[in-house]
Order: C-alpha cells, then sequence, then structure tokens
C-alpha cells in the first residue's frame, strides 16, 4: 500500500514539473529582457526610476490621473496591454486608478519598503514597476484599487468605428 501511494506521489510530481516546464517557456518566449544601459536609453530620468527602481512619480502631476478617454493603457517599457479604460476610476489620490488589470499581463509582489506590507504591481513582460493595489476600490466592481503612476503607462485610444 505505501508502495503504490509512494508512485502514485512521484508520478504525480513528475506530471506537475513538465506541465509547468512547458508553461515557464510559453510564457519566457514574451519576456523582455535588456541591460540597464538599454532601459536608461529608451526612457527618461523619472520613467526609468518608476519602472526599474520601483520609484513613484509625485500625487497629481501625471499626465493619466484625471484622463478619461476609451482605449487601454500599455507599458511603458514593453506595450503590453495592463488596463482598461472602462476599468478607470477617480480615486482622489492623485495616480490613475482602476478596479482592474488585464488578467494575466501584471504580476503581484509584496512591498515592505516603508515598513508595512503593500501589494506591488508589475509589468508580467518586462517586470517594470507599476505602483500598488489596495483593497480599497470601488465596492460595487471588485474593490481593488490599482494605483499606477502615470509615468509607467503609455495610453492606446479605441479606434472609432465608422
Amino acid at each position: 500500500m505505501i508502495k503504490s501511494y509512494l508512485i502514485s506521489t512521484i508520478c504525480i510530481f513528475f506530471i506537475c514539473c513538465q506541465s509547468n516546464t512547458a508553461q515557464d517557456k510559453k510564457n519566457s518566449s514574451k519576456k523582455v529582457q535588456k541591460t540597464e544601459l538599454e532601459w536608461k536609453k529608451q526612457l527618461t530620468s523619472l520613467e526609468y526610476n518608476v519602472l526599474r527602481e520601483k520609484g513613484t512619480e509625485r500625487a497629481f502631476t501625471g499626465k493619466y490621473d484625471k484622463f478619461y478617454e476609451n482605449g487601454t493603457y500599455l507599458c511603458k517599457g514593453c506595450d503590453t496591454p495592463l488596463f482598461l479604460s472602462e476599468n478607470k476610476f477617480n480615486s482622489g489620490t492623485g495616480w490613475p486608478s482602476f478596479d482592474a488589470g488585464i488578467k494575466g499581463n501584471i504580476g503581484y509582489d509584496s512591498d515592505n519598503y516603508l515598513g508595512y506590507t503593500r501589494t506591488e504591481i508589475h509589468c508580467n513582460t518586462c517586470k517594470g514597476h507599476l505602483g500598488h493595489v489596495f483593497d480599497d476600490g470601488p465596492s460595487e466592481t471588485t474593490g481593488k484599487r490599482y494605483c499606477v503612476n502615470s509615468v509607467s503607462l503609455l495610453f492606446a485610444p479605441k479606434k472609432k468605428q465608422d
């Protein structure tokens, strides 16, 4: 009985490993990897500070804080779609806020920089820092507030249908 349990456990382990390896290969083909010099050439000093060094732009200074056109917000580092305008809301915090991101394109990490734990959000393609997500968003939707630095974003307007 123990022998069959052990064999079953080993088989499940190898199946899981193969499945994860295939998924890792699929995801790694989308990853953007650049040297720090390449990032510095591509980005302004503020964009570099936010995206690569996990900095924060000053509140109420970003161009997307009070911006409400229809379209998609992309990663400034690699053009990955991150947020849809239909998920944007005015949080009054001075940074663009969304109640949801595009599934699979945003990654999450724990951030203890300020002495307490926050959830950092980053682009899953280039690992560029975007901001943080909090549980104080609109209760009528997701209850989440993705608080994002404008300089980490590009905006692609929705094309008007003729």
